[in-house]
């Protein structure tokens, strides 16, 4: 029975926008019985990882580590004491949300889903339509908004509250001297704790390294459909998975995800209500596909429940409506070229957990 070999080069930009494809060539054979999983020559793994940007006048250090550490886990710092910032993004859910919408403090259903936040701090714009210029940002905005409910004017005072717990304001006065706990340095010490999360040893690393054997035969068909036929390299660009990354003010795409059956008038803009640019209307960043397999539900309205429906649902084009970017096409992938990307896929599952710290008291 014939067999076929394709011949994959593809150059993903910076920007993750030009894309090119060599022809498919085949040629017949001597009779032989046909391989479980058809075998490519695949394309190149990107292992190197962007170097991480800290900024000037939040420098890491063990001690400020140590601290965000233990803020990040701490729901004394919500406005009811039941919410914490490792609430929206536990181990169980692969670092994201349980829920198809966050839930914050008093019980109050928000209007996205957690992202996961592996790699979080290679971005450049935060919240699903980066709103937030950095992780200190988010954080505040996380902390004030609706996720701990503090409200924004009152974050002096909860700030205040924290520092008067002992083992708080010995640490607080050690990291920074003099400013002890108000909004900023709290923000400061959160947001360098999350910049040591860093998922950079999957398997698709080892085999980025040099690995041959740490992916199935399925997986390394999964990856040259990933390169390939299926696209999927445009928007999630290896080896952070999305384009968005490191990219100042981020990317943005419409996707159709919560525009099918609702009125516009209805719709969440995404992007848009913070551009004020009608082309971003219904777009919202591309998500690193790290832990992806261990995420579910997708999107940022978590619409979708299985890994396998998401990847059919992009795959076939998405959602079409007045705003659908041009990139999401129908990729007319098969039955078993969708398994190998979903096989794929769980070749990017993070092997680190988050630590539960100690509190102070």
């Amino acid at each position: 029975m014939p067999s076929h070999h394709r011949s994959l080069r593809i150059l993903v930009s910076s920007l993750a926008v030009a894309f090119a494809l060599a022809s498919c060539k085949s040629k017949p054979t001597e009779e032989a019985p046909e391989p479980a999983v058809e075998k490519v020559e695949l394309p190149p793994a990107p292992a190197k990882f962007p170097k991480l940007k800290i900024p000037a006048d939040n420098p890491q250090t063990p001690e400020k580590i140590a601290l965000g550490h233990q803020l990040f886990f701490d729901k004394r710092l919500s406005v009811d004491g039941t919410r914490s910032c490792y609430s929206c993004h536990q181990n169980e859910h692969g670092n994201g949300g349980e829920t198809s919408l966050a839930v914050g403090a008093l019980e109050k259903q928000l209007t996205r889903h957690s992202p996961v936040i592996w790699n979080t701090a290679h971005f450049e714009a935060f919240y699903w339509d980066g709103r937030a210029g950095s992780l200190e940002a988010q954080a505040k905005g996380a902390w004030g908004g609706g996720n701990m409910g503090v409200g924004a004017e009152n974050l002096d005072k909860k700030a205040a509250e924290i520092g008067k717990i002992q083992g708080y304001a010995e640490q607080l006065e050690k990291v920074f001297p003099g400013q002890g706990a108000t909004p900023n340095t709290i923000a400061k010490a959160i947001s360098a704790y999350e910049r040591t999360l860093i998922c950079n040893d999957t398997a698709y690393d080892r085999y980025a390294k040099g690995d041959d054997a740490v992916l199935t035969d399925q997986q390394k068909a999964g990856w040259g459909v990933f390169m390939g036929k299926g696209q999927c390299a445009v928007c999630h660009t290896p080896p952070l998975f999305s384009s968005a990354m490191s990219v100042p003010g981020g990317l943005y795409y419409n996707v159709g995800i919560g525009t099918d059956n609702r009125p516009e008038q209805q719709v969440d803009i995404g992007r848009m209500k913070v551009s004020g640019q009608e082309s971003d209307w219904a777009a919202f960043k591309v998500p690193s596909l790290r832990n992806i397999s261990k995420s579910a539900p997708y999107f940022h309205d978590g619409s979708v429940p299985t890994l396998e429906a998401a990847v059919k649902l992009m795959s076939s084009g998405g959602i079409d409506n007045k705003n659908k970017s041009a990139l999401v096409q129908n990729r007319n992938l098969t039955e078993e070229e969708l398994a190998s990307l979903v096989a794929f896929m769980t070749a990017l599952d993070c092997n680190q957990k988050l630590e539960v710290p100690q509190l102070p008291e």
